[in-house]
């Protein structure tokens, strides 16, 4: 896959709770130079994101009940009004494993709804895979689908785990083309980047998007 094409499918991301100011400007710049599809960066510095990316292209995707996903309905819905209103043109929002775990199916419907309903471009929900049995990634596919959001995410990347092609293949066999779907958590190299697409993404995300496109053809 050429560079060019390979950028237009990452989200540079900052996820980091010791991210300065500094930092995101450095990671704006990054985008503008590779041509990176958004940046991902926490709720405190969508505003700052979205200025310095106005008028560039470039997307700003913030996060929602980052990273554990195990608050309120209402906090999430409060945080994608704030930052909607910051200038977010995606959400990546943190599922409550522990909800769907416990079988509270329409809980969790009832949060992904909360955050869809400020007409983002794109709402991302975060589910863990490798916290779940292959029977609770499907329960998590439905309630993304009946929330009406249209990307499942692997990971936060806060996990020890890395995601694998083997977790985007389960999420493709199971979702169809109902989801897309975004693969972070780990993903460092261009060789792992083609892997995740091959296997079924659409979208990565990464903290290492400037290395990973060192590795691309022209």
């Amino acid at each position: 896959m050429r560079r060019e094409e390979l950028a237009k499918m990452i989200d540079h991301t900052l996820l980091k709770p010791q991210a300065t100011e500094e930092d995101v400007k450095r990671l704006v710049d990054e985008a503008k130079q590779m041509g990176f599809y958004a940046v991902c960066v926490n709720p405190w510095y969508v505003g700052l994101a979205s200025k310095l990316l106005r008028g560039s292209g470039i997307k700003v995707a913030g996060v929602v009940g980052f990273p554990l996903g195990s608050t309120f309905a209402e906090v999430k819905e409060k945080e994608a009004g704030y930052i909607a209103e910051m200038g977010a043109d995606e959400a990546d929002m943190v599922m409550n494993i522990g909800a769907l775990r416990s079988g509270r199916y329409n809980d969790v419907v009832k949060e992904i709804r909360s955050v869809v309903k400020f007409n983002f471009e794109h709402v991302k929900v975060i589910i863990e895979v490798s916290l779940l049995s292959e029977e609770e990634v499907k329960a998590a596919c439905d309630a993304i689908i009946d929330g009406g959001a249209d990307f499942v995410k692997t990971s936060t990347g806060f996990l020890q785990r890395a995601t694998t092609a083997e977790d985007i293949a389960l999420l493709k066999r199971i979702a169809g083309d109902k989801l897309k779907i975004k693969a972070a958590g780990g993903i460092r190299s261009y060789d792992q980047a083609l892997e995740m697409i091959k296997a079924g993404a659409s979208r990565i995300g990464t903290s290492t998007g400037p290395e990973i496109l060192k590795g691309a053809p022209d």
